[in-house]
């Protein structure tokens, strides 16, 4: 589900690493963005200053390419949100192949859940969503795209209980240096989707 490493702090900076055309701004632009969400998953003073320095571009692209500082800071967020997408699709591939399967499911899981890279980032657009209530579609896209996966195997409202556990879980691990195991994820996933709701029935 979420082997996805696209927005890992390693994957951002061997991108920047990489050999640059100057001459070309969308290139440029991508540079800022790549070092704008570095920054935000890493946590700290988000400056101007702080992306230049990190993408490798003068003070004054960042606001040349960027009219404030929270188009730049939405810009990093935007692309730790595709992160997520990325994983979903991800997750939707091997779902679909094990037909829903909780221990398939808790497998996923339990690999993101030892994905610390993914897991700052993914806490990183959650903290944002928090706190700026305009940026909280970028997180709710992981959520509705998971309960629309997950309602093909459980109701919808069961769905629901699942994505919330999975952000817990999330956090949990994070806070605790350690992901649950997968014996416990299986048991609660299978509980989870097997839970009966009221006025719903299973697809």
């Amino acid at each position: 589900m979420y082997a996805c490493t696209c927005t890992s702090v390693q994957v951002w900076e061997n991108a920047m690493s990489a050999t640059r055309n100057r001459r070309d701004p969308g290139a440029r632009r991508r540079e800022i963005t790549q070092a704008a969400a570095a920054l935000l998953v890493e946590g700290g003073d988000f400056t101007h200053r702080r992306v230049a320095e990190r993408a490798g571009v003068p003070l004054g692209s960042t606001t040349y390419y960027f009219a404030d500082l929270d188009e730049l800071r939405a810009a990093g967020l935007g692309l730790l949100a595709d992160g997520l997408d990325e994983a979903v699709a991800e997750m939707r591939r091997q779902t679909l192949e094990a037909d829903g399967d909780p221990e398939v499911l808790a497998s996923l899981l339990y690999d993101y859940l030892n994905d610390t890279d993914q897991l700052r980032a993914d806490a990183a657009l959650q903290g944002a969503a928090l706190q700026r209530p305009e940026l909280r579609h970028l997180e709710r896209r992981w959520s509705d795209n998971v309960v629309e996966l997950l309602s093909t195997w459980t109701t919808p409202s069961n769905a629901r209980l699942l994505a919330a556990f999975m952000d817990g879980v999330g956090i949990h691990a994070l806070l605790h240096d350690e992901p649950l195991d997968r014996p416990t994820l299986t048991n609660a996933i299978t509980a989870l989707m097997r839970l009966p709701a009221a006025g719903e029935e299973k697809k």
